[in-house]
């Protein structure tokens, strides 16, 4: 990511986070834990509609609550490739803002899948840092949702003489590694 595209974000996310104190009354770290609750009450709703039996735990991590569903037989939450785990992280977002009035930035995740992915993602990026040295060229990654994007730029900032930046629009987005010159 660029030093220009992360300042940006963050600037973002602390503008982010004086509205949430603002238009909710209760601090950051307390937004965050009941934006947990609405989730995990969410959540539950929803596996006892598609009755699916799943263990809810809430944490706070940084900047964002995080929800993860564990338990056996939830594959078809996470979907291919994430794909149903998004859609219900959106859905889920959704349910906090329309509780809360502020935007969310939470994260589910079922069956440990996002951590299994987080590894993978700093593998392939470790493997495009290596391949950009090798050929001097280049190294464009496949599309990618921004959480991932996230995982490989974080993984190429800890490299020397590389860098990372993200092209194109969504839904095609992608990480570009780059030596620096």
């Amino acid at each position: 990511m660029t030093e220009e595209a992360s300042t940006v974000e963050t600037a973002e996310a602390e503008d982010g986070a004086g509205q949430a104190e603002s238009k909710s009354g209760l601090s950051r770290s307390e937004l965050l834990v009941r934006e947990g609750d609405i989730a995990a009450d969410y959540i539950e709703q929803l596996l006892d509609i598609v009755d699916y039996d799943g263990d809810l735990d809430m944490d706070v991590e940084g900047d964002r609550a995080v929800v993860a569903v564990v338990g056996r037989g939830l594959q078809s939450l996470i979907g291919p490739g994430g794909a149903t785990l998004d859609a219900l992280q959106e859905l889920t977002r959704l349910a906090v803002v329309q509780q809360t009035g502020v935007r969310s930035r939470l994260m589910l995740d079922v069956g440990g899948y996002r951590e299994r992915r987080r590894a993978q993602l700093v593998e392939i990026a470790t493997k495009a840092v290596e391949r950009a040295r090798q050929s001097s060229e280049d190294v464009r990654l496949d599309a990618m949702n921004p959480f991932e994007r996230k995982v490989v730029h974080d993984a190429i900032a800890d490299q020397d003489g590389v860098f990372s930046e993200s092209e194109g629009e969504e839904p095609q987005r992608r990480v570009v590694v780059r030596l620096q010159k």
